[in-house]
C-alpha cells in the first residue's frame, strides 16, 4: 500500500529558537528597566511609547510566526509590523542620546567593536540581565541600538526566505489543492497497482488449485 503525507499546515521554526525572537526579547526587558532608571515615572508619554514599541516587536514575531501555519501573507504582515515597532524604538533611544548630549557609538568608538561582538554572540535573555542595573545610560541605549539593528537585520533577511517561499510554493490554498491533488494520485496510482496484481494473483490460485485437485485435496 502507498502512504503519503500531504502537508496543508506550514510547520514554522518554534518562535523562541529564533534568534531574532530571543534579541527582541531582550529588547523588551532592556527597555522596561531602561525606562524604570533614567526616564520620569510620571508625565513623560516616552515611557509608555518605548515600552509599548519593544512590546509591540515581540509580540508581532510570535504572533507572525504562529499565524504563518495557515497564512504566509500574514506572517510576513506582523513581521514587518514588528520591524516597524523596533524602528520606532530604536529612534527614541537616539533621540534620548542626543537630547542629553551623550554619544552614539559608531565605528570609530572604541567600545563599538567589542559591543557588536557581544550582541552578534549573545542573545539570551539572561546573558544581558546582569548589566542591566550596572550600565549607565549611554551604555545601555547603545546596547539597545546595536541589537535593535541586529533584529531588524534578521527579520529583514527572514522576510526574504518567506518571500521566496511564497513565491515557490503558494499560501495555504495552494498548498490545500497540491494536497487534494497529490492525495487524489497517490489513490490513483494504487489502485493501478492492485489492479495490475490481480491476473498475477489469479494464476497464482490457479496454480494452488491444480496442485490440491492432483493431490486429491479437498478445498
Amino acid at each position: 500500500m502507498i502512504e503519503k503525507k500531504f502537508q496543508v499546515l506550514k510547520r514554522q521554526r518554534p518562535w523562541r529558537d529564533a534568534f531574532f525572537y530571543q534579541k527582541s526579547e531582550v529588547i523588551y526587558q532592556m527597555t522596561y528597566v531602561f525606562c524604570e532608571r533614567f526616564l520620569p515615572k510620571h508625565g513623560d508619554r516616552t515611557v509608555d511609547q518605548m515600552i509599548q514599541a519593544a512590546r509591540s516587536g515581540k509580540q508581532n514575531i510570535i504572533e507572525g510566526t504562529e499565524d504563518g501555519e495557515t497564512s504566509t501573507e500574514m506572517h510576513m504582515k506582523l513581521i514587518n509590523v514588528a520591524r516597524s515597532s523596533l524602528q520606532e524604538l530604536r529612534e527614541d533611544y537616539k533621540d534620548f542620546l542626543l537630547s542629553r548630549g551623550l554619544e552614539v557609538w559608531n565605528a570609530s568608538h572604541p567600545r563599538f567593536k567589542s559591543l557588536t561582538e557581544f550582541c552578534r554572540t549573545h542573545n539570551r535573555l539572561e546573558e544581558y540581565q546582569p548589566f542591566f542595573t550596572k550600565w549607565n545610560a549611554e551604555e545601555m541605549c547603545n546596547t539597545a541600538l546595536t541589537l535593535c539593528y541586529m533584529t531588524d537585520a534578521m527579520l529583514n533577511k527572514h522576510l526574504k526566505s518567506l518571500e521566496s517561499d511564497f513565491i515557490e510554493n503558494g499560501g495555504i490554498k495552494e498548498r490545500m489543492h497540491a494536497a487534494r491533488t497529490g492525495y487524489r494520485k497517490s489513490q490513483d496510482q494504487e489502485l493501478i497497482s492492485l489492479r495490475e496484481k490481480i491476473p498475477v494473483l489469479n494464476k497464482r490460485i490457479a496454480y494452488l488449485e491444480s496442485l490440491l485437485k492432483k493431490n486429491n485435496i479437498p478445498f
